[in-house]
């Protein structure tokens, strides 16, 4: 049985659209938010031993630039997993949901509703993006077991934690934009050893 701790990034420069695999930068206030939950979670320790062994992050800047710099601050290892990676919304990368609606309002109401059978033009599917995302966590999971690690921080996306809530909570993925995964917040699993997996808490 291991623990994750997943941090979804806190704001960026294009948090108000579908940024998907577009690489932008944390704000100013995205590092204070992700900064906060790491020393909410820093100081809840009784014995002020730092709770992570290893860290795992997206490779995209608004995650890994923050990975790195709590690698260096809790003086553990960190390597990167592209298939942490955000969701690819293809056409629709680095639009407003707004933009959206007034251009394309029947394809964004179907990709709500129903993700799974409907995706933005050109984009990632749902099920892929649920096999990728799989992979990866199996990768860490092997990763951490020859390692011997217990406990691990995955830097990574919203939807990347709201695919994993919506397995461990056993929703359909129809109901993954339905999910709550708020910028700069912890959430926390049990991977088991058979691959199945738990939702702990809203850790921040």
């Amino acid at each position: 049985m291991l623990k994750i701790d997943l941090l979804r990034h806190g704001q960026s420069t294009l948090s108000h659209t579908l940024r998907g695999s577009t690489d932008d930068d944390l704000t100013e206030l995205g590092w204070s938010q992700m900064q906060h939950s790491i020393d909410q979670s820093l100081h809840a320790q009784d014995n002020e031993a730092v709770p992570w062994d290893v860290i795992f992050s997206s490779p995209l800047k608004r995650c890994r630039l923050f990975a790195d710099r709590i690698a260096q601050q809790i003086e553990k290892p960190v390597f990167y997993h592209a298939n942490l990676q955000e969701m690819h919304f293809g056409d629709w990368e680095a639009l407003s949901t707004q933009y959206i609606y007034e251009n394309e309002p029947e394809l964004l109401a179907n990709f709500w509703q129903q993700p799974t059978l409907f995706s933005p033009p050109n984009a990632e599917t749902m099920q892929n993006f649920h096999l990728r995302v799989i992979n990866g966590l199996t990768n860490i999971q092997q990763q951490m077991q020859a390692n011997h690690w217990q406990h691990a921080l995955l830097v990574t996306h919203g939807g990347v934690i709201k695919l994993l809530k919506c397995i461990a909570l056993k929703h359909t993925l129809d109901d993954l934009l339905k999910m709550s995964a708020e910028l700069g917040q912890l959430n926390a699993f049990i991977l088991h050893e058979d691959g199945a997996l738990a939702f702990v808490e809203h850790s921040a």
